[in-house]
This record gives structure tokens, C-alpha cells and sequence, in this order.
């Protein structure tokens, strides 16, 4: 049968939970076994697509068009597991789920409790990714013990454990080891708090992933062992890794963690090679070549809002042998000061998505630097859409020209509502969601890149290029090089004299891994290297 992990959190948020899954998972696979991961959030929110940037991060968009934590970009960065709906559960989800079941009759009139019809669904969605295809699913519990909205997830993985018995169940706990620097000591009380308040929750963990500034020597481990009741060479320490995430499940392999869960689980392996990973981190530590990338974005401030493109441009620097270093850029900041006062010098620009008017001019000028310098862009979502506004205005000198979503009485909207969109109210879930086919043109900077001309790619949009201005645009150089299969909707746009401008409604960073970096991220890093 399907084997299940779980990863709890203890003592403070963002301390990698999702990655440290991630990472799992991919020591796992290295070792010859079926991997698929999902993430349980405790917020209240259906999904984290209505969520701004700043409050949640990227929302990172599947196949099959749910709109998930970013997380889910870990896992299948790291892995080769494809997500789904089904790879991201909420508190809003699950009890959306329940009342929906509640209002149909189908509890037969009894009374609906968070024990058991709750806690029932939440073990339902954990059931989900099991399966004869699937050696171990990874479950990670977003918040930390000790959260009250953490609780019925708990609970539920608790539950799972008894039912599915101890031998095909491994919960691991990361928590924080600090180190106060005014008493020179490492404590390892928080730890002990914590592991305390999920012993109360009924969970003894089997691992403890202790994340840390400073070594832990064995006298910490012996004390963490002996105070949590956690065997000593499953205290694992995790110092902080920088500047490259995709170090980490070396650390983990180091200490033996891997070996510890297939022993534990009683797993079958076959094989164990990390040669791939270890050439990904050799080109990162020892490129031959270094490039600078401007992104210039709306939440630049906010780490975790740009998570894909950040990876996916140092996965473009991997398929180039290159180091790449990445200048951000605060669009209301060009606004201010100017394109050039905070672009002169870089090899190559990037502007990602958003939403709303904020930054946008910002954004417009940057990619008229860009333009009319030649040095290699790429736009992407609002990126095409502002690359579309700059041109229209200063190469076809239609005057005004904008988009419906900034200004609805533009007299040139060459950017305007998806006519599917144009009876929509709500907001969740509602947009041009998941993948979509497009076909490139032939003799295209897209092809060459993809060497294909049926791809695939996600989306997250409600605007789209309005196609009155096609012919305009094409009379002064813009190239059309990718459309939706029935030809209806631009999904890429590149100029004609220009060593690399390309622009593309979807999110190609959804789609990029290390060991495979995605084509239009590749070519943009290498036309950058010929600056």
C-alpha cells in the first residue's frame, strides 16, 4: 500500500516546510520511488487566488487550472510529480465541502461536527493521491502547531496514523533551533515546546528537522533526543543554505535522512543517484559565465511574489553554463526617476504579471528601454499586455492607447476584457485558468526556442491583445508567433528587429524545473550572454 509522510511545523512560520518536502520527495525519487506531494493551508480563503501578493506570495497555477500555494512550484521543481486540485487542500475548501454535502442530505440527518465529518474529509483528500501508481505521498501542514486553525488537521493526520497503522506512517517535524548570541547559547527549549504541544495533540514524531544558524553538537542532539523522545540520528540539523535552495536535500542525504525513512517506512528502493543534482549545483557554484536581469515588478518588496521567476531564470542560467544575478526593480520607481537611472547596464529585462493600474507606467517605460536600447526582454501576462501598450503608443503613434483594465474609455484599447469574461462577477477561481494549447509559427524566435509547434503552457488572465490592432502592429514589425489553436487569442508576440523581445500571455515559469529549464527562460539567458 500506498506509504504517507507528514510534515508539521513547530515554533515559527516560514521555515521551509514546503521545501524540506520538496526535498524529500526528491531523495525519494533518486532512490527509484513513485513520489506525489500536496499541501493542506489552514486559512480560511477557498484557494489563495483572491489573495493579494503581498499577503500570500505567488499563486501558483496547475494544469488543471487550480490556483494553489506556492509550495506546489516547489514540489514539482524539485520532483518529477505533477500537481493537481487535489495537491492543495484549505480550511475554506474543506469546509465549503462539507456544507455543500450537509445542504444535499448526505450526513442522512446527523449531526455535522468538526469530529468526525471534518477531520473525515480532510482524511478523504489525504486518501486521494494514493494509489497502486504511488509509492509515498508527502503531506505538508501549512501554519504550526499550536495554531487553534491547525487544529482538525492535527487531528485528522493523527486519526490517519491509527487507521493506516504506524508501519505506513512517518510524521517529521521541522521546527527552529535559535541561537542567542547575547548568551552565546543554542536553545533547544522552543523545540521542546513544541514537540511538546503535538505529543498533546496526540503525534509523536519520528523525525525532527532542526533549522539553525549554528552547528548542533552532539550534547544539543542528545538533549533534543532525550526531551522530545526522538532516537538521536533522526535529529536532523538544517543550517541555512545560500544562496541556492536546491542545496538542501544534499544536507538531508548527508545526515542520512533518506536511508532513516525507507528503513523506517520499510521501503523498496532501487538505485540511488544524485549525479544530475550534483551537476545542477556544480554549474550554479562554477558557472562559466555571469549575467545581470532586471526584473521590474509591482511587489518586488515581497519575496515570495516573483517565487517562479526568480527560480526560472536561475534554471535558464543553468541550461547556459551561467551564474545569474537578479536586479529588482520597483516599476513605481522608474515612474519616478526614470528607466535608465535604474536599468543602465543590465544585460537583460524581465516583466512579470500583476494586477491593476499600480506600477504599470512604470512598467511601459521599462520595456521602451528595453526596445529602443536592444537589449533582450521578456514579457510575461501584464508584461505582454504593457509591451503591447508601449508599442502601440510609440512605434504605431496610437495615441492613448491602453488597456480596459486601466482605462475602460481608452480611445486605442489594445488590450481589452476576454469576451468569456465579459459576464463574470465573482472573482475566485474565474479567470482563464490552468493549460491551454497554443501553435507557434515557423521561422519564430518562439520556435526556435521550443523546436516544436504544439505546446502547451499555463495561464492566469482575464485581458487578452485585442486583434482589431493586429494589422497595425504587424506593418511595424511586431510578429505574432503563437495563437491559441482556433487563432483567436495572441498568445505570444515577438519584434521583428530586435535581438530578443519576446512576449507571452501565459506563465512559462510555472513549467521550468532545474534539471530542465524551460525553453523561452533558456534563450532569454542566452541572448543575455551576448549582450
Amino acid at each position: 500500500m500506498t506509504k504517507h509522510i507528514f510534515v508539521t511545523g513547530g515554533v515559527v512560520s516560514s521555515l521551509g516546510k514546503g521545501l524540506n518536502a520538496a526535498s524529500i520527495g526528491m531523495l525519494l525519487e533518486s532512490r527509484g520511488l513513485k513520489v506525489r506531494l500536496q499541501k493542506f493551508d489552514p486559512y480560511v480563503n477557498i484557494d489563495p487566488g483572491t489573495m493579494s501578493p503581498y499577503e500570500h506570495g505567488e499563486v501558483y497555477v496547475t494544469d488543471d487550472g487550480a490556483e494553489t500555494d506556492l509550495d506546489l512550484g516547489h514540489y514539482e521543481r524539485f520532483t518529477h510529480s505533477k500537481t493537481n486540485r487535489y495537491c492543495n487542500f484549505t480550511t475554506g475548501s474543506i469546509y465549503y465541502s462539507v456544507i455543500t454535502k450537509e445542504r444535499k442530505g448526505e450526513y442522512l440527518g446527523k449531526t455535522v461536527q468538526v469530529i468526525p465529518h471534518i477531520t473525515n474529509e480532510i482524511i478523504e483528500c489525504i486518501q486521494k493521491l494514493a494509489g497502486p501508481d504511488t509509492d509515498v505521498v508527502i503531506s505538508e501542514i501549512g501554519g504550526i502547531v499550536g495554531d487553534i486553525e491547525n487544529q482538525p488537521f492535527l487531528e485528522a493526520i493523527r486519526q490517519f496514523g491509527q487507521k493506516a497503522g504506524r508501519e505506513n506512517v512517518l510524521y517529521i517535524h521541522l521546527t527552529l533551533v535559535p541561537f542567542l548570541g547575547a548568551a552565546e547559547e543554542i536553545k533547544t527549549k522552543p523545540t521542546q515546546h513544541s514537540v511538546g504541544m503535538l505529543r498533546q495533540a496526540g503525534i509523536q514524531p519520528d523525525i525532527i528537522i532542526c533549522r539553525t544558524e549554528k552547528h548542533l553538537g552532539a550534547e544539543v542532539k542528545e538533549k533534543l533526543s532525550l526531551f522530545c523522545n526522538v532516537d538521536k540520528n533522526a535529529i536532523i540539523e538544517e543550517r541555512d543554505v545560500k544562496p541556492y535552495l536546491y542545496e538542501i536535500p544534499l544536507i538531508l542525504v548527508d545526515q542520512g535522512l533518506d536511508t532513516f525513512i525507507i528503513q523506517k517506512l520499510k521501503l523498496k528502493t532501487d538505485g540511488n543517484t544524485l549525479d544530475r543534482w550534483l551537476s545542477i549545483l556544480e554549474t550554479l557554484k562554477n558557472p562559466n559565465q555571469t549575467t545581470e536581469i532586471a526584473i521590474v515588478g509591482k511587489y518586488i518588496a515581497h519575496q515570495s511574489a516573483y517565487e517562479s521567476i526568480y527560480e526560472s531564470l536561475i534554471h535558464g542560467g543553468i541550461g547556459n553554463n551561467a551564474r545569474v544575478q537578479v536586479r529588482r526593480v520597483e516599476s513605481e520607481d522608474v515612474e519616478k526617476n526614470g528607466a535608465r537611472a535604474h536599468l543602465e547596464g543590465v544585460s537583460g529585462i524581465l516583466v512579470p504579471g500583476g494586477f491593476g493600474v499600480r506600477g504599470v507606467e512604470g512598467k511601459i517605460e521599462a520595456i521602451r528601454y528595453a526596445r529602443e536600447n536592444k537589449i533582450p526582454f521578456f514579457g510575461i501576462c501584464l508584461g505582454m499586455q504593457c509591451a503591447a501598450i508601449e508599442f502601440a503608443r510609440n512605434v504605431c503613434s496610437l495615441q492613448g492607447a491602453n488597456s480596459t483594465e486601466f482605462d475602460v474609455n481608452t480611445p486605442h484599447p489594445v488590450i481589452s476584457l476576454l469576451e468569456e469574461q465579459r459576464m463574470v462577477s465573482g472573482k475566485g477561481g474565474t479567470m482563464r485558468l490552468g493549460a491551454q494549447p497554443c501553435t507557434l509559427r515557423a521561422d519564430t524566435k518562439a520556435f526556435r526556442a521550443y523546436g516544436y509547434r504544439d505546446i502547451s503552457e499555463r495561464h492566469r488572465h482575464r485581458y487578452e491583445f485585442n486583434n482589431h490592432y493586429t494589422e497595425i502592429f504587424e506593418s511595424h514589425g511586431m510578429v505574432f508567433s503563437g495563437y491559441t489553436s482556433d487563432e483567436q487569442l495572441v498568445e505570444i508576440m515577438e519584434l521583428r528587429d530586435h535581438p530578443w523581445f519576446v512576449c507571452v500571455q501565459f506563465h512559462p515559469e510555472f513549467k521550468s524545473k532545474p534539471t530542465s529549464p524551460h525553453p523561452l527562460f533558456r534563450e532569454f539567458i542566452g541572448a543575455s550572454l551576448h549582450q
